[in-house]
């Protein structure tokens, strides 16, 4: 059979091709999260009772393989699978999204907590970004459907034959382009993938081909080869389970400071941290670190990274995160962010400032309930955390009107002192006036003769 591609015109123009997203490196993200989801298809199915006859302890896993001699990325799911008819649905009707499709049909039955990651419909096609030609082998878990395949060279005509893949799931193959030959690199390819994929909820597996002797030798010796048609290394480069997925109260300190050092090459470890998990009026997790600096003068900046569903979409994004927030080092997971086509940019929606007020409000909450609970602490921390605050309270008013009884000023006499505490200590001296001092060093005489008469300054 063959034909041209219909497209669902009223989502998509003009965006297939180079124009679909501004960063080629996301025709890994998408793919990857288009077999997530199939098996995420199968596995509620099997739930369901509706998947039929399965291997029991079936390992559901993602492979992607590089061979750089043939240009050729193929990613391998042992998930739903597709009939043809659902190839000529899903695949040729550009932008027509299975995932929606699968929603409406089963979406009463399924756990908001696990939802099918695709939206759109037009992530495969991310693949024609970097590729001259793309290659579908797939076989529906239905009993008695055949395989099939499917060709395409440019995406704008495809052939769709019988295929010759006997196990059920999807292999998806990119004969990669000249322009695109940095993903040919396995350093390149491999960093794309932990940067999207680093927390897929699926196991992810990565390998080169064609194996070497010696490569071939050391993973017998190691005890990874396995029969299966595809073999798949010992261990996945992606973690399926990440920390923020768990209760706060299952997490130990550290699991906290490990998933810091992982995440963030941190090994400065961070003074505290935030656990975040809301379900109403959205649903977001995550956890959010106050790093340490080295130093004063140190720059400032932070890296919030944002997952819809465990799927990376971007550092730092301001919509979501108040600003002076980005000082921080954390992740969040927002299943309800409203993305457009590419998964990149917000669109306008309320939940977005409610968001940014839920965090604004978690992180008040944190500090004030350090200063109520355990004062000692939280004045050993403010000569790290204080950078941050001042910062919270110039720019954003809300955040300053729920710390301000917490705010502390360190002294002359290393207290750290609010202002009514203070005011109070200092009255008999200073009335309701606070002296200041900018640099403990140049102003020593001043400071002694402060102390002399038994009078206390600030330090700012």
């Amino acid at each position: 059979m063959k034909g041209n591609l219909s497209i669902n015109s009223e989502n998509i123009l003009p965006v297939i091709k180079k124009w679909l997203y501004s960063d080629t490196d996301i025709f890994v993200r998408e793919l990857v999260s288009n077999s997530c989801d199939a098996i995420t298809k199968l596995k509620k199915l099997a739930d369901m009772g509706q998947a039929g006859e399965l291997p029991e302890n079936e390992a559901y896993k993602i492979n992607i393989e590089l061979n750089k001699e043939e240009k050729v990325i193929k990613f391998i799911d042992n998930g739903i699978g597709m009939t043809g008819a659902e190839v000529q649905e899903y695949i040729n009707q550009i932008a027509f999204s299975g995932a929606t499709a699968f929603m409406e049909q089963y979406g009463d039955k399924l756990d908001k907590e696990n939802e099918i990651i695709g939206h759109f419909g037009l992530g495969f096609y991310s693949a024609f970004m970097v590729s001259d030609k793309v290659e579908i082998n797939t076989l529906s878990f239905k009993e008695d459907e055949k395989a099939v395949k499917w060709v395409s060279e440019g995406g704008s005509t495809f052939e769709l034959t019988d295929g010759d893949k006997t196990s059920r799931g999807t292999e998806i193959t990119l004969y990669i382009n000249d322009s695109s030959k940095e993903y040919l690199e396995e350093y390149k390819l491999r960093g794309v993938i932990e940067k999207y994929c680093g927390f897929m909820p699926v196991g992810i597996y990565f390998d080169t081909l064609p194996k070497k002797e010696d490569e071939k030798q050391e993973e017998k010796e190691e005890g990874k080869e396995g029969s299966e048609e595809n073999e798949t290394p010992a261990e996945p480069i992606n973690d399926p389970s990440p920390l923020w997925l768990k209760p706060a109260n299952e997490c130990t300190d550290e699991e906290y400071k490990e998933f810091y050092r992982k995440v963030f090459m941190d090994f400065n470890e961070p003074i505290f941290w935030m656990h975040l998990n809301m379900d109403y009026p959205f649903r977001l997790k995550g956890i959010l670190y106050f790093p340490k600096l080295k130093h004063e003068l140190e720059s400032i900046e932070g890296q919030v990274k944002l997952y819809n569903n465990q799927v990376f979409i971007a550092d730092n994004i301001k919509e979501v995160i108040p600003e002076f927030l980005l000082l921080l080092k954390g992740v969040m997971d927002c299943p309800d962010l409203p993305l457009n086509v590419s998964r990149s940019f917000l669109q306008n929606d309320s939940n977005v400032s409610k968001m940014s007020g839920y965090i604004i409000k978690k992180v008040a909450d944190k500090l004030n309930s350090i200063f109520k609970n355990d004062r000692e602490t939280y004045n050993n921390y403010w000569n790290d955390i204080n950078p941050f605050i001042k910062y919270g309270c110039i720019r954003e008013r809300s955040f300053y009107d729920k710390v301000k009884e917490s705010l502390v000023f360190k002294t002359t006499e290393s207290a750290y002192l609010t202002i009514n505490e203070f005011t109070e200590k200092n009255k008999e001296k200073t009335g309701n006036k606070i002296y200041y001092v900018t640099n403990e060093q140049q102003q020593a005489s001043y400071i002694k003769m402060f102390k002399d008469n038994g009078m206390e300054a600030a330090v700012l």
